[in-house]
């Protein structure tokens, strides 16, 4: 029975029984195992979710939109095997990244196959749509694929800024979530003005879910987080807490001292580092910029011109992505 508004837990169940039934029967076969393990591994969802719950600002028939959807989830997956493999990763939502499981061969040839897989599902988008949905898809992959090269060129650098660094999470991160709602909106016959606004709504949300990401890989709870706590602090990933570390001339020596050493207790530097964000208190000045962004999304989401309590879910799901972790 379809309803008129879906709460983001009905629109995950949608989501999740449709990539379910997702089959590759194509051989060989191990080309396709890893593309159904990474998508077996579950994960939060959100970017198909938002596609459904964007088109369902309008309309009810949330299944229209799931080629959009299950194209988004494909394309994310796919960045995160070859991430993994980049980042020499091991751990991916509490299990073996494809790279440690198989090989790096592998997680790099099932990427391609799944960035072609999921063309072929926004492909089924109907036509009428097609053009403006896949211009805006190939735009967010290719710049997804410049967030991802300065994520990598900052790992050789200690002068990132901080504009730097949110430049870099909007293109990684903060786009494919963006898209995700635009093209809800477009194949809903959304207003432009809408479906810019909403766009706008998951740069923020998803800048502020990003930082938060980030502060979670320090102060998060490994079993909840899915990923070994410290990660960034152990390859020295440029995030908002290093940055900030590196301007305060209080701390800077210190960190680079750890920045430098190639022989070191995992758990000693993790604990060290972390000591020198507390000492700075970058946990709470992080927590406030998230604020921010979420502060900014629901602005963005009031601009939309649908009645609010169609745009409870969207207000509660931001909330959630953004708040603070203590």
């Amino acid at each position: 029975m379809k309803k008129s508004l879906y709460s983001f837990d009905e629109v995950l169940d949608i989501v999740n029984a449709q990539i379910t039934q997702i089959n590759y029967t194509n051989k060989p076969q191990s080309l396709f195992d890893p593309i159904t393990y990474i998508l077996s591994l579950g994960g939060k969802r959100v970017r198909p979710a938002l596609a459904l719950m964007s088109y369902n600002l309008y309309k009810d028939d949330v299944e229209r939109v799931m080629p959009i959807a299950l194209a988004i989830e494909v394309f994310h997956n796919f960045t995160l095997l070859h991430d993994d493999l980049m980042d020499r990763a091991d751990m991916r939502r509490g299990k073996p990244t494809v790279h440690i499981k198989w090989n790096d061969n592998t997680a790099v040839l099932s990427g391609d196959a799944m960035l072609i897989e999921a063309y072929k599902e926004i492909a089924k988008t109907e036509s009428e749509e097609l053009p403006r949905v896949l211009d805006l898809f190939s735009e967010t992959a290719t710049e997804i694929c410049c967030g991802q090269q300065y994520d990598m060129e900052f790992e050789q650098r200690l002068d990132v800024t901080i504009p730097e660094y949110l430049e870099m999470i909007r293109l990684k991160t903060a786009v494919l979530l963006a898209c995700a709602l635009k093209e809800g909106a477009i194949v809903a016959g959304a207003s432009d003005t809408d479906a810019d606004s909403l766009y706008d709504f998951g740069i923020n949300v998803g800048l502020g879910f990003q930082l938060r990401d980030d502060l979670l890989d320090v102060y998060g709870n490994s079993e909840s987080f899915g990923k070994k706590i410290g990660g960034d602090i152990l390859c020295n990933k440029k995030t908002f807490l290093l940055i900030t570390a590196l301007t305060e001339s209080l701390t800077r020596k210190e960190l680079l001292t750890w920045i430098d050493k190639t022989d070191f207790e995992e758990n000693k530097k993790i604990e060290a580092v972390t000591k020198i964000y507390d000492k700075l208190d970058l946990k709470t000045k992080s927590e406030n910029l998230i604020s921010e962004y979420y502060e900014k999304a629901v602005g963005c989401l009031d601009k939309v011109s649908i009645s609010d309590d169609r745009k409870t879910e969207l207000h509660k799901l931001a909330k959630n992505l953004t708040s603070r972790i203590s």
